[in-house]
């Protein structure tokens, strides 16, 4: 179904939309976002991910949203991934099989969360997801969310199976990225941190899952396009415009201030599911002057 795929460009870590209690997943609202992103320019979404609150997420909305996000995006043209993470293999390995059945183009799996597998476990863990279905599989490497780092020899061993065609290196560090992208040449390494992007790129990362291109996907690509293409001087002139916005979309936790941007933008509800709760009113004022910088509001 998705072999064919060249991870390569701006994928867009697209937030769940929630109706303003927070009761419901907005299916109209989301098929809203995603025709907006593939206006703007991006190569595509990845749905149900950390941006997109999935621990919050019944197993009915899980396959709700996915379905829809599926249908909407490839009717756009867009690749679209969806997350299939958990921290327990069998779940996992459910949650790939289900991707598949779905449409994805390909599925993003999370470490293990919480158990803090070692590298044998990590291993065995996102082989038997491979292993489950022939559907593509980006490894998402975040230990900042999840207690645990994939390890560059880890990666180069997975990389050997030929569903695992890609990694998301949310470390923030260069070396490791350089490191996997030296030691795994037909392994596609997009950068999991907007700030990182074009650092990333520069030691052989391909592209970019991001939060930020839910609020400014056209800038967001075209930086990816900048530096995929050569041209590296407008690449670090976009780096450098979108910088601001990357800092303030971190300045809480993800995905709040981002849902805060949408909420400005009249994109989205803003509405989180606790555990995570509203942005406060500094960062919304701080996310507001940064989106004004790049002339995205008033």
């Amino acid at each position: 179904m998705g072999t064919t795929i060249e991870f390569r460009g701006c994928y867009t870590a697209i937030v769940t939309p929630f109706s303003a209690d927070g009761a419901r997943v907005d299916l109209d609202r989301l098929r809203r976002q995603i025709a907006d992103q593939a206006a703007e320019g991006v190569t595509g979404i990845v749905v149900a991910g950390t941006t997109g609150e999935s621990p919050t997420l019944t197993d009915e909305e899980y396959r709700a949203l996915a379905a829809a996000a599926v249908k909407a995006g490839r009717a756009a043209g867009l690749t679209v991934i969806l997350g299939t993470g958990s921290n327990s293999t069998h779940h996992a390995v459910e949650l790939q099989r289900a991707a598949r059945d779905l449409g994805a183009h390909a599925a993003l799996s999370v470490n293990p969360y919480y158990n803090k597998p070692g590298q044998e476990g990590l291993y065995r863990h996102f082989m038997a997801q491979a292993d489950a279905c022939d559907l593509p599989v980006v490894l998402y490497n975040i230990p900042g969310r999840t207690g645990v780092a994939l390890t560059p020899e880890t990666v180069e061993r997975l990389a050997k199976h030929p569903n695992i065609r890609a990694v998301k290196e949310a470390t923030g560090s260069t070396d490791s990225c350089g490191e996997i992208a030296a030691r795994c040449p037909g392994l596609a390494v997009l950068s999991g941190d907007d700030s990182m992007t074009l650092p990333f790129a520069s030691v052989g990362a391909l592209g970019v899952v991001s939060v930020v291109s839910n609020v400014a996907p056209a800038r967001t690509s075209g930086l990816c396009a900048a530096f995929l293409q050569g041209r590296w001087s407008e690449a670090l002139r976009i780096h450098r415009e979108l910088l601001p916005l990357c800092r303030a979309l971190f300045v809480e936790t993800n995905p709040i201030p981002v849902k805060a941007a949408m909420k400005v933008l009249g994109k989205d509800t803003g509405v989180l599911r606790l555990p995570m709760t509203e942005a406060r009113a500094e960062t919304v004022e701080t996310v507001r002057r940064a989106m004004s910088g790049l002339g995205l509001c008033g």
